[in-house]
C-alpha cells in the first residue's frame, strides 16, 4: 500500500537500530544509477540543440524556448514527487517504487525525443521537443529523487555524505563524459563525407539507442543494488486523519522556507544554468572555434573524467579543512575562472590555433583542472543539502528528504532548460546560422558567440557563490541538529514504552 498527496498521511519511523555498514558493492550500485542522469545531460544539454539546430535545421530560438518551457513542468512535478516519495508507504519503502517506476519511462522517452517525425514544421518541432524532454525530464526526476533521498537516510556522519556524494557524482561524470567518448568514438566517427563527425546525421539514431538501453540497465542496477538496504531507511506509517491538499502545499513550504535550503537553491538555479550553458556551448566552440574532428572531441571529454577521478577523495578532504560552504564557494569561482581562459585568450589571438600541436593537451589540461575544481564544488554543496534535511527536522518534526532532493533535481534540469535558452539566445545574437553548409559559419559570428558566453557564465558564478554566504551550517551545527534529533527519538521510543507498559497485554 503506498499513499497519496490527498490521502492518509504518514508519521516517521526513525532507521532500525543496529543497522549494518554500507557494503561495497551497495555502493557502486548507489553510485552506478547516477549514470543513468549523467546521459541524460549529456544528451540535453551538449546535444539536443546541436542536433535540431544544425542537423534538423530548426532554429536555435525554437529549440532553446521548447526546452526553456519544460522548467514550467519541473517547477511542478518536482516538489510533487518529492512530497509524494516522503509519504509513500510500501513494502519496498518509500523510495524504491519510483526508482524502479522510472526504469522504462525514462528510456523509453529519451529514445523519442531524437525522433522526430518526419514533414513537421518548425513549430511543430518545438512542440514534439517541448513534450519529450518534459517527459523525460519529469521520470529521471521521479528516480534521482528518490535515490538522492536516500543518501542522508543512509548515514547522518558529516564527512561519510560526502563520500557518498563524490562516489555519486563519479559515476554522474561517467555517465556524461564516458557515453559521450564513446559515441564520439563509434557513432560520430569521421567519415570522408562528414570529416566532423558531430555534423553526420546517421550517427544520432545509435547514439539514441544506446543511451536509452544504457539509461534502463543503470537505474534497474540501482533499484535491485540498494534494494536490502530498505529495512535500514526511514520509513513511513500510516495514521488515521488525513490532510488535505492545501496542507501538503504548507507543510512543503515551511521546509522549503529553510534559510540553509534557500541559500543552496539560489546558488544551485545559477551554477547549474551556467553549467547547461557551458554544455550547450562547448561543442559549438569546439568544432566552430578551435576546429576539432569527433576523435579530439572525444579525448577533451575524458578530461571530464580525469577530474572525476581527482575530485571524488577530495571532496571529503576539503570539506573537512576549510568547510564545505568555503570549498562549495572557492572551487567554483577560480575553477570558472581557469575554464574561461581559452576562450578570452583565443578572442584576442593569444591562444593556440586549430591545427597546433600543443592545443588539444593544452585544451584537455585546462579542462582537467578546471573539471576537477567545479566538480568539488558541486559534491560538497550536494552533502551541505543533505545536512539540511536534519536542520529543517529540529525545527518542523519531519524528515523531508524528499522534499530537499526535489528542489535539487529542480535546480539541476535548470542545466538544460535555462543554459539552453541562454545558448539559443547567445546563438541569435551572434548570428549564427542553422543547419549551415560548410564554411558558411563566420569568424565574425564565433568571435560574438564567444564574447557574448564569457560575462554570462562568470557572471552566473559569482553570483551563485555570494548567495551562499547565507548558507548557516557549519560541522557544529549539523552535529548538534543530529544530536537533538537523536534524543528526540530515544525519548519518543522512551515514552511508547513506558505507555505500553501501562496498558499492560492486549487480551
Amino acid at each position: 500500500m503506498a499513499t497519496t498527496l490527498g490521502g492518509t498521511v504518514p508519521v516517521e519511523r526513525a532507521r532500525v537500530s543496529g543497522t549494518p555498514p554500507i557494503t561495497l558493492r551497495t555502493r557502486v550500485s548507489y553510485g552506478t544509477g547516477a549514470i543513468a542522469n549523467g546521459i541524460k545531460n549529456a544528451a540535453f544539454t551538449t546535444y539536443l540543440l546541436f542536433f535540431y539546430s544544425q542537423i534538423i535545421g530548426v532554429p536555435a530560438g525554437i529549440v532553446s524556448a521548447a526546452v526553456a518551457l519544460t522548467l514550467l513542468v519541473d517547477a511542478v512535478a518536482d516538489p510533487l514527487i518529492g512530497r509524494w516519495s516522503d509519504l509513500t508507504r510500501s513494502r519496498w519503502g518509500r523510495r524504491h517504487p519510483f526508482i524502479y517506476g522510472a526504469a522504462l519511462p525514462t528510456a523509453l522517452f529519451f529514445l523519442l525525443a531524437w525522433f522526430p517525425p518526419a514533414g513537421m514544421s518548425d513549430l511543430q518541432m518545438g512542440v514534439w521537443i517541448f513534450v519529450t524532454a518534459s517527459l523525460t525530464r519529469v521520470s529521471i526526476s521521479a528516480f534521482e529523487i528518490a535515490t538522492s533521498a536516500m543518501t542522508p537516510e543512509m548515514t547522518d556522519d558529516y564527512r561519510e555524505r560526502t563520500r557518498l556524494f563524490s562516489l555519486r557524482w563519479w559515476f554522474g561524470y561517467a555517465g556524461t563524459y564516458g557515453f559521450t567518448t564513446l559515441c564520439l568514438l563509434t557513432f560520430f566517427a569521421a567519415t570522408p563525407e562528414y570529416p566532423r563527425g558531430q555534423l553526420n546525421p546517421d550517427g544520432y539514431p545509435g547514439f539514441a539507442i544506446a543511451g536509452a538501453l544504457t539509461i534502463l540497465v543503470v537505474i534497474l542496477i540501482c533499484g535491485i543494488g540498494t534494494h536490502n538496504r530498505i529495512p535500514y531507511l526511514r520509513q513511513a506509517e500510516v495514521r488515521v486523519e488525513r490532510t488535505p491538499l492545501l496542507g501538503h502545499l504548507r507543510e512543503m513550504g515551511s521546509a522549503l522556507r529553510n534559510r540553509a535550503f534557500l541559500s543552496i537553491f539560489g546558488f544551485g538555479v545559477l551554477k547549474y544554468s551556467a553549467i547547461g550553458l557551458y554544455s550547450a556551448t562547448n561543442l559549438f566552440f569546439g568544432t566552430y572555434l578551435f576546429e576539432l574532428n569527433a576523435t579530439q572531441l572525444a579525448i577533451l571529454t575524458i578530461d571530464s573524467l580525469v577530474a572525476a577521478t581527482i575530485a571524488a577523495p577530495l571532496a571529503p578532504v576539503m570539506s573537512a579543512w576549510i568547510g564545505k560552504r568555503a570549498s562549495s564557494m572557492l572551487f567554483a569561482v577560480v575553477g570558472v575562472a581557469i575554464g574561461l581562459s581559452p576562450l578570452l585568450l583565443s578572442y584576442f589571438g593569444w591562444f593556440f590555433v586549430p591545427g597546433d600541436a600543443l592545443l588539444v593537451p593544452t585544451l584537455f589540461a585546462i579542462g582537467a583542472l578546471y573539471g576537477a575544481m567545479v566538480a568539488i564544488s558541486l559534491i560538497n554543496t550536494s552533502s551541505m543539502l543533505a545536512d539540511v534535511v536534519e536542520d529543517s527536522a529540529v525545527t518542523t518534526g519531519r524528515h523531508e528528504a524528499g522534499i530537499f532532493f526535489a528542489a535539487s533535481s529542480f535546480m539541476q534540469q535548470c542545466s538544460t532548460a535555462i543554459g539552453i535558452f541562454l545558448a539559443g539566445r547567445l546563438l541569435v545574437w551572434s548570428d549564427f546560422p542553422a543547419k549551415p553548409a560548410p564554411g558558411q559559419v563566420s569568424e565574425e559570428a564565433v568571435r560574438s558567440l564567444v564574447i557574448h558566453y564569457i560575462p554570462c557564465s562568470i557572471g552566473l558564478w559569482t553570483l551563485g557563490a555570494l548567495i551562499l554566504l547565507f548558507y548557516p551550517i557549519t560541522r557544529a551545527k549539523h552535529e548538534a541538529n543530529v544530536a537533538a534529533l537523536r534524543a528526540r527519538e530515544a525519548e519518543a521510543r522512551s515514552l511508547e514504552m513506558d505507555n505500553s507498559a501501562l496498558l499492560g497485554p492486549v487480551r
